[in-house]
């Protein structure tokens, strides 16, 4: 039986239950949105549908939500799927690492300069 997400969140400390449960949803919106290798999806792809995924729920809040996680790069990303590969949620393949979160965008590009106010 799979740990919940809110003990896992619990257990960690650095994002909450919210967050993780956005970064495994975005996993299934990714795969249905964005072409991929069949069962295969990059951190950097991932990523990509995070953004997607955030900029539909939120708009203009996208990037205050995330922040209030505590998810402020797409680093913070990748530790949360590793953080959900080590209590079995995702899986990763050999070649994949966490350092294929790093700097695949930057924030106030992606959430806040496309906005005009």
């Amino acid at each position: 039986m799979k740990t919940k997400l809110e003990d896992i969140a619990k257990e960690d400390g650095r994002f909450g239950a919210a967050a993780l449960k956005f970064v495994y949803e975005g996993l299934g919106y990714t795969a249905k949105k964005i072409p991929t290798e069949p069962s295969h999806i990059t951190g950097q792809t991932l990523c990509e549908g995070l953004r997607k995924l955030a900029l539909e729920k939120w708009g203009r809040l996208a990037m205050l939500t995330l922040n209030t996680w505590n998810i402020k790069t797409t680093r913070d990303f990748g530790e949360i799927v590793y953080l959900m590969i080590k209590y079995k949620w995702m899986s990763a393949q050999p070649t994949d690492s966490i350092d294929d979160f790093n700097n695949v965008y930057d924030f106030k590009t992606a959430f806040k300069d496309q906005f005009q106010f």
